[in-house]
């Protein structure tokens, strides 16, 4: 089964941390709208497989579309693909958007997940980020959701920010487990190149944190949502039983994609493809950037998806579809990893131990085929 994605790239305001495609000038929004209808008309026949579990929109701030122009696109999509079996269709959303009449406008739709992007419960870090919210409104959000009968919700955490240490964020993972939810995502951040942070690193206004105060945090996350139940399925994601993110997770697993929008990827089993960025070029045509995976891209990105994950790498998959002498080399340079600790073999499956989640780009790229 396959997904779609939908790119919104726009923003009232653009947080500090963010190197995404976006754009804070929605006068186009209507404009690029209407293009990525015709773009999933143009590009339906790009999946083989028509069968859609999953769709997800995502930016950006998708929220800055009225619901009603959320189903539009559900309801498009359902005209060319088999859709009968979607389990999930996600919408990420800025908690001010959440506003009473955009929770009613949005029960009246297919849209059943929600992510919302908090990011922290601590004003003083929110502001530091060039967040749009409080931790106020945040929680007042995840409240009208739920209200409205919307029963799996995910929120977004962002952990290793200079000068908001361990205190701050245990305060943050408390106010996430007293809200209910289903799901937590916490990602570390990273200083990317053309950022506000960025900038600030460069006039020596703010650093990246040390490795040690990462891990520490990580297993404080790690520990606090483990211990309330949540399980730990991906690097960077937790999730109530049965409320793993199911449209991600299939990015994970290697499943077909169809993104629309500028800046979106698609992917068909073979080919990846990228739309181009600039807008005022999407909403006239649509360029795409592309590359055709061969064996070796396959196995990196085997090892790469399978190791972030908890069931780790399938060794007798990996015999299966990449030979006896890749899955050999696997087992071999697993081996130091194991004897440090770094990674465990059980029942036929290599995988990281929680704790070591940190160093997986280190044990990842030391399987890589060059």
């Amino acid at each position: 089964m396959s997904g779609i994605y939908f790119h919104i790239p726009f923003c009232k305001r653009i947080c500090a941390y963010c190197d995404f495609f976006r754009s804070a000038d929605t006068r186009s929004m209507s404009a690029v709208v209407r293009a990525m209808h015709d773009e999933l008309d143009e590009q339906s026949n790009f999946l083989s497989d028509r069968t859609v579990r999953t769709m997800y929109f995502g930016g950006g701030t998708p929220s800055l579309l009225h619901p009603s122009e959320l189903q539009l696109f559900i309801d498009h999509a359902s005209e060319l693909f088999d859709c009968s079996h979607t389990v999930e269709i996600t919408v990420e959303a800025n908690p001010d958007d959440v506003t009473a009449e955009y929770v009613a406008a949005l029960r009246l739709t297919d849209v059943d997940r929600v992510s919302l992007g908090v990011q922290s419960f601590d004003d003083a870090e929110l502001r530091f980020m060039n967040r749009r919210h409080t931790a106020a409104v945040a929680r007042d959000a995840v409240a009208r959701l739920q209200d409205a009968g919307i029963g799996n919700i995910t929120v977004d955490l962002i952990f290793g920010v200079d000068g908001f240490g361990e205190e701050v964020l245990a305060r943050s993972l408390d106010a996430a487990l007293a809200l209910d939810v289903q799901h937590v995502s916490a990602y570390h951040l990273t200083v990317e190149e053309g950022t506000a942070f960025h900038r600030r690193v460069l006039r020596g206004e703010m650093r990246e944190v040390a490795e040690e105060c990462s891990e520490r945090e990580y297993e404080l996350i790690h520990n606090t949502l483990c211990g309330a139940g949540f399980e730990h399925y991906e690097v960077s994601n937790y999730a109530r039983e049965g409320f793993r993110a199911r449209h991600n997770s299939s990015y994970w697993r290697g499943a077909q994609y169809l993104g629309v929008g500028a800046g979106a990827h698609s992917f068909d089993g073979n080919e990846r493809r990228r739309c181009v960025q600039e807008l005022t070029d999407y909403a006239a045509r649509r360029v795409y950037e592309s590359e055709s995976l061969d064996e070796r891209d396959r196995f990196n990105e085997y090892v790469m998806t399978a190791l972030r994950c908890v069931e780790g790498i399938d060794l007798a998959l990996l015999r299966e579809r990449f030979g006896e002498g890749r899955a050999a080399s696997v087992e071999e340079r697993a081996e130091s990893w194991i004897a440090a600790g770094d990674l465990r073999c059980e029942g036929g499956r290599l995988f990281l131990p929680a704790r070591r989640c940190m160093i997986s780009d280190a044990v990842i790229e030391s399987f890589f085929d060059a």
